[in-house]
């Protein structure tokens, strides 16, 4: 299969680590970087550029000494200010603008961003031709099959996408209405491959290299979004990749090697965040890494409660000696 181009983009494989709000920041994208994600795409950043300069907003803006291209996207339901907001990331750096059309959550939908504007089609057409006009670095979307399961419009969004200068869409196997429950359709995702020529990625559920591969037979599609699938475990990009090329599933991680991801992990998070939020936002990554494995439970207790960076990275340490003591070798 030929190599995935996202305009003059040409990236080393098919694997994209999805945009997840409070998730892929810059410490967690350069991990799936360095752990073989072919690209990353930044969480969602606001299109009211009035709002930039809160503290979570102003660090969703940083992309200096990142890996090429840089991907950053955005949402909102204003063309005007969707344009505007193109403009200044570009400013800032991004090499690559994604629209956000396939968020399902309330606090986005409700302002007519995300999903919520795969029921205004004349609107979808506005905004990702002032979007394209606004910028002069390619532009993606990212969707959903439809609103809701009567409403499956996505084969008709990618044709708007394609005719406005959209040039790779990102489709969600769901509708707004299912939210992430429910197995993900990758039918429709076929029919949208097959309506456009433009490069089309897919994504949900992508949780192992044999559904990877699975997906990709089944939907012809160009390339794969991962999403929660990497939390906790970033080095699924790897996994995937190997598997893709060989048909050969790649040892699981030695557990050495998971602490020392984690190790970095943190140190990086209290870099980039500061004490009080580095210490707050690891919990939530210490929580997923150590979620299959035992005595998890027991330990993110404990953990929880530690408030230093010290203290965390010497409890990681100190959960790792036991099981490297009681004999374990490998992650789940």
């Amino acid at each position: 299969m030929s190599a995935l181009r996202i305009g003059p983009y040409t990236l080393p494989n098919r694997l994209i680590l999805a945009p997840m709000a409070g998730v892929t920041d810059r410490p967690f994208r350069q991990l799936c970087r360095r752990l073989g994600a072919g690209m990353v795409v930044s969480e969602m950043v606001t299109s009211d550029v009035r709002l930039w300069n809160t503290r979570k907003s102003s660090l969703r803006l940083i992309h200096a000494d990142e890996a090429e291209p840089r991907s950053v996207q955005i949402a909102g339901g204003d063309p005007q200010m969707l344009a505007d907001a193109a403009r200044a990331n570009v400013e800032l750096g991004a090499q690559i603008i994604d629209i956000n059309m396939g968020c399902p959550a309330k606090k986005v939908c409700n302002k007519a961003a995300g999903s919520a504007l795969l029921k205004d089609q004349a609107l979808v057409q506005a905004i990702l031709e002032a979007v394209v006009a606004a910028v002069d670095v390619p532009v993606t979307l990212k969707i959903r099959t439809g609103w809701d399961r009567q409403n499956r419009n996505g084969v008709d969004v990618a044709k708007i996408a394609e005719q406005a200068g959209i040039v790779a869409l990102a489709v969600h196997g769901r509708t707004r209405a299912d939210l992430y429950t429910g197995e993900a359709e990758y039918d429709t995702i076929a029919a949208i491959k097959q309506a456009v020529s433009i490069p089309v990625l897919a994504n949900g559920d992508i949780d192992s290299p044999a559904k990877a591969q699975a997906v990709l037979t089944a939907t012809g599609v160009d390339g794969l979004l991962i999403g929660r699938a990497a939390q906790g475990r970033p080095w699924i990009f790897r996994e995937i990749e190997h598997y893709l090329q060989t048909g050969e599933l790649l040892a699981a991680p030695a557990l050495y090697e998971v602490e020392q991801i984690m190790l970095a992990h943190l140190t990086e998070l209290h870099a980039f965040y500061g004490d009080v939020m580095g210490v707050r936002i690891a919990r939530k990554h210490v929580g997923w890494y150590l979620a299959t494995l035992p005595g998890a439970g027991e330990f993110r207790a404990q953990f929880n409660r530690l408030d230093c960076k010290d203290a965390q990275c010497a409890t990681v340490r100190a959960f790792f000696r036991e099981r490297h003591n009681d004999g374990e070798e490998v992650a789940a």
